[in-house]
């Protein structure tokens, strides 16, 4: 049973998936651009966004970090933590990546989808203002009642006059 075991498969053993991912991520990283089946990019779009996140708040502990889950490239860390220190995702609070569907692999029918890292900026979207909630309406006193009833009088004799 697999109990305490979150994550894919994705056909192989756990070191095997680890080291797929490490390097399905790497070539992300490298390339902004990959093509690959649906399940795969699925599964590794979160360790992307962390090591994003990582390279935003750019500390060295977060360097570190994202150096481990590279698997010692440096270069490849110092060059994704000066992207983000430029400002590349600031405006972006998550969905780094994008991931779009191709259909299927040509033999085994597998779905292949082609997965980026977007690079524009983001739009936040413009809210609809919400029409104002009728508040707790108004006790209306007999007096203004009664003032409303004489200017309404006043008007219509006016009308009349003219």
């Amino acid at each position: 049973m697999r109990h305490y075991k979150k994550g894919r498969k994705l056909g192989t053993d756990k070191s095997h998936t680890k080291a797929m991912k490490r390097s399905l991520v790497t070539s992300l990283f490298l390339n902004d651009r990959i093509k690959t089946i649906e399940m795969r990019a699925k599964e590794i779009r979160p360790d992307v966004d962390k090591i994003i996140t990582w390279a935003k708040k750019g500390d060295l502990h977060s360097r570190r970090l994202a150096i481990a889950a590279l698997g010692g490239n440096k270069e490849l860390v110092r060059e994704i933590f000066e992207k983000a220190a430029q400002g590349m995702w600031a405006d972006r609070q998550g969905g780094y990546t994008r991931i779009m569907k191709l259909g299927p692999r040509k033999g085994d029918n597998a779905p292949m989808v082609v997965m980026e890292i977007i690079t524009e900026a983001c739009t936040p979207k413009v809210k609809a203002e919400k029409p104002a909630e009728k508040a707790a309406e108004p006790v209306v006193t007999e007096e203004v009642v009664e003032e409303v009833a004489e200017e309404a009088a006043e008007e219509a004799t006016e009308k009349a006059a003219e």
